[in-house]
């Protein structure tokens, strides 16, 4: 097991300090699917970086509509050929399709079209991405953040629809809290669980610092169906506040996953 926090390349070297194993990243922050390859400098703020960045979340800019009239697969497919070559080029394996203010269903438009629409957009995401070793995971978004698909169970609706090896699913503590998602949905998705992203509910704060946080029972329902890959806190997490609490943090995460 691997774990990470979600956050700039920047604080890499306090991220290091801390224990962790690596840091994740923004593809919006680094791999700049819509800046020109002369102005892109990502690969070599990777090259010099004291961790891996084996992940991005933030797949697709708002500005990118998925759902919607202004769809445009075209430019969609266009942009995640450039993402995939430069996830590519910077050792990053997974691309994570949170992206809400890409996906939401715009309002009094036809909500089947819009699943249609990510069904499509997936489907054309996971095939260019594993043709270059690298796998897509829908993040589900609460309702709060998006409009569809909030929960892991609709999550993997969409990874069973599109059924192709580089589309999977991300759990995250935080949205399955926030929407009150039961225990005994998300068990039957684990197969199909290829990323964990970690927060407390209360404040969105890293892990343990609310108090009031228990990971044990979502961690024992991982390690039940075998996942051993990546752990990344995605909290109100500032890089003064790694330096400071980050060991502690992982501390935490580590003993809430050894007692799970």
């Amino acid at each position: 097991m691997r774990f990470g926090i979600c956050t700039i390349l920047e604080n890499a070297a306090a991220v290091k300090a801390s224990g962790w194993d690596y840091l994740e990243e923004s593809v919006q922050g680094l791999l700049q699917g819509l800046a020109p390859d002369a102005q892109w400098q990502g690969a070599q703020k990777a090259a010099t970086s004291p961790l891996p960045v084996p992940a991005g979340n933030m797949l697709v800019p708002a500005s990118l509509k998925i759902t919607g009239p202004n769809a445009d697969p075209d430019r969609l497919r266009q942009y995640i050929a450039k993402v995939v070559e430069r996830a590519e080029d910077v050792g990053m394996k997974t691309l994570v399709f949170g992206s809400g203010g890409a996906r939401q269903v715009p309002e009094g438009f036809d909500r089947d079209r819009a699943t249609q629409q990510i069904i499509e957009f997936a489907r054309t995401a996971a095939e260019i991405a594993w043709r270059r070793g690298v796998i897509v995971v829908i993040e589900p978004l609460n309702r709060q953040e998006c409009n569809i698909i909030n929960t892991v169970a609709e999550a993997i609706q969409y990874v069973r629809e599109v059924g192709h090896p580089g589309l999977a699913c991300l759990l995250d503590s935080y949205h399955s809290w926030i929407e009150a998602e039961p225990l005994n949905e998300i068990e039957p998705a684990v197969r199909w669980i290829k990323h964990v992203h970690v927060a407390d509910k209360q404040g969105r704060v890293p892990p343990g610092e609310s108090g009031t946080a228990d990971y044990r029972p979502l961690f024992r329902i991982l390690k039940a169906g075998g996942y051993d890959s990546l752990i990344s806190v995605e909290a109100n997490f500032p890089e003064p506040d790694i330096r400071a609490k980050g060991a502690k943090v992982l501390d935490f995460l580590k003993r809430q996953w050894q007692e799970a």
